[in-house]
């Protein structure tokens, strides 16, 4: 696990994107030795394929090149079966592709997404990155220029590594909207919190026509968060420092105020 502090810079909240480059390896490659991850996305896959796994037509050649890319990264996929299904159980990360349009716009074509923070893939296939960012409060007006320009000028060779997080009500990793998962709320039981961090790599195919962008799922009880004081200390800041309209996004406007308090060790369960 990377230090929990460094999810918080030393500032205000705000938007940032905090590329890091690193070896696609590092991040694809198993980590789970226990195996419990992809057992649990091999079941997500199984019990609703549509619903988790997605590939719009014409789009085959990119998906054949993500799987020459996972068994490289040491991912068992074997012949014969459905290629993105097989991608999806083999590998621990979720998995997006996106591919430029004819005005060099990138657009979600496919991919495999079985631990969600509450979204939905088919609502989003074949759209472009400011669509998908567009519930997000002020992200394409802060940041949206500055992603396209990054997704355009990406290069194969390396992978670039950065983070978002929120708050979690529950510790299931898949988090899609049709499962209708509890969300923050009062009154507040640290002990039923958790920060949702998602770790995420984009890397660009050796042909050039197109994006991987890979999603892994942290989960850190908050009880242990603040037993960081730097860690505790910083996700404090971004609480009190935080847009509204984010608050609201995130789902944690109700317990913004009171979750700071108990961070700061002040109210009640201190």
């Amino acid at each position: 696990m990377n230090s929990l502090a460094q999810l918080f810079p030393d500032e205000n909240y705000r938007f940032h994107l905090g590329l890091q480059r690193g070896d696609p390896v590092e991040f694809f490659a198993a980590q789970d030795k226990t195996g419990h991850v992809l057992a649990e996305r091999r079941h997500w896959l199984a019990a609703d394929v549509g619903r988790y796994a997605r590939l719009l037509p014409g789009h085959e050649a990119v998906l054949a090149e993500t799987v020459v890319l996972a068994k490289s990264w040491g991912a068992t996929i074997p012949p014969g079966g459905d290629e993105l299904i097989e991608l999806g159980g083999a590998l621990e990360p979720d998995i997006l592709l996106l591919t430029p349009d004819a005005a060099g716009e990138h657009r979600l074509c496919g991919g495999v997404l079985c631990f969600p923070t509450a979204w939905a893939l088919e609502e989003k296939l074949g759209q472009n990155m400011a669509f998908i960012h567009g519930p997000v409060p002020g992200l394409n007006d802060a940041m949206g220029m500055q992603i396209g320009q990054f997704l355009s000028r990406l290069k194969p060779g390396a992978a670039y590594f950065r983070h978002n997080w929120g708050l979690a009500a529950s510790e299931a990793l898949n988090l899609h909207p049709a499962l209708q998962r509890p969300r923050p709320g009062l009154p507040l039981d640290p002990a039923q919190l958790w920060l949702r961090v998602e770790r995420q790599a984009l890397l660009a195919l050796p042909s050039g026509n197109g994006l991987i962008f890979g999603i892994r799922i942290e989960l850190v009880p908050m009880v242990v968060l603040r037993s960081d004081p730097a860690a505790a200390a910083g996700l404090r800041r971004a609480l009190v420092t935080m847009p509204a309209a984010m608050a609201d996004y995130k789902g944690i406007a109700t317990i913004q105020q009171p979750l700071a308090e108990w961070l700061a060790g002040e109210g009640k369960n201190t």
